[in-house]
């Protein structure tokens, strides 16, 4: 892991650091859209466990600039991601935050992008197949947060998370490797449902929400909703039945138990289920303490290999959009 790639974001994420350490922080704001802002759910989780007086919160961009927080301000780190840095919503929320006297670091693939100009600190992650899982865009946001956690409040599992992220790529690679044929039955046997839920709680609800409102909805217009598996007994699991698909995620973190009741009352009443439970990874190479921090971008990653199985299956490319990009919204 000493590759240029690597060790440049490590630089990155010191600089951002380094502009954290000149602020007394004392609130943290996660502000996206879509995608970008699906995998923000971890860190916010991560903050909401580990930090002793660090307030956390989670906004789409829009409603971040029209709700305006009564916190913003000049306390503020607010954490912004778009994936081509030309979101317009998430743009205008980092001119938003950096006028309330916010400090706004931006996570973008690309550099010179309208929202890295918007933005004080710019973290350029990297994407794709040949991408290193270390320098991607959940890897990160995760040494940023942690980073943060360990500035404002001298928390030590920084240096954890980053020694189990050099070994994410492996860890991948593992799952993906294990989880195959199972993708590939998912597509052959799922490609003609019109509609298919995805579920899970705590660190990995994110993961189920990316699924649902982006490979399933935006990307192969099969309708679809993501469901937190602590609300289920509260009106959708009156959904379930025989005929009808259910993702259902187990992840490692305190709220499992959540999903795992949601998942026993399934198998009662359903029969077109897709589980996919943490505890199959092999986690070698990630530290016991941070395992359930760590799971949901596994978990993401094994289920983008679903996502791929699922299009071919289909016939329809991932890549296919029907107004997004090409019509006025």
């Amino acid at each position: 892991m000493t590759t240029e790639l690597v060790v440049n974001v490590k630089n990155q994420v010191q600089h951002a650091l380094a502009e954290v350490e000149k602020r007394s922080i004392t609130n943290v704001f996660f502000v996206a859209c879509g995608g970008s802002s699906a995998i923000m759910y971890p860190s916010k989780y991560v903050i909401d466990r580990e930090a002793k007086n660090l307030d956390a919160h989670l906004y789409s961009a829009n409603e971040f600039i029209h709700r305006n927080h009564s916190k913003l301000g000049s306390n503020s780190l607010v954490i912004l991601c778009s994936h081509s840095g030309t979101t317009p919503e998430t743009v205008e929320a980092a001119k938003f935050a950096r006028s309330k006297g916010a400090l706004a670091v931006s996570l973008t693939n690309e550099e010179g992008s309208p929202l890295a100009q918007a933005s004080d600190v710019v973290l350029k992650y990297e994407w794709g197949p040949e991408a290193n899982a270390f320098t991607t865009n959940y890897s990160v946001l995760y040494q940023l947060v942690f980073g943060v956690l360990n500035v404002v409040e001298n928390n030590e599992k920084a240096k954890l998370v980053e020694q189990s992220l050099e070994n994410l790529q492996t860890v991948y690679e593992k799952a993906k490797s294990k989880f195959h044929d199972r993708a590939v039955g998912f597509g052959q046997q799922y490609k003609d449902e019109k509609i298919i839920y995805t579920m899970a709680s705590g660190a990995n609800y994110g993961v189920a929400y990316s699924f649902a409102i982006c490979i399933l909805m935006e990307m192969q217009w099969v309708h679809s909703h993501a469901i937190h598996a602590g609300e289920y007994f509260h009106g959708p699991f009156e959904i379930i039945d025989e005929e009808t698909p259910f993702i259902i995620l187990l992840g490692l973190d305190e709220t499992r138990a959540l999903e795992e009741r949601a998942l026993e009352f399934s198998q009662r009443y359903g029969k077109k289920l897709i589980v996919l439970d943490a505890k199959e990874f092999d986690l070698t190479g990630v530290a016991e303490e941070v395992k359930g921090y760590i799971a949901p971008l596994v978990l993401n990653n094994v289920l983008r290999s679903y996502a791929d199985q699922l299009a071919e299956a289909r016939n329809h490319p991932l890549s296919t959009r029907r107004y997004m990009w090409k019509v006025e919204y």
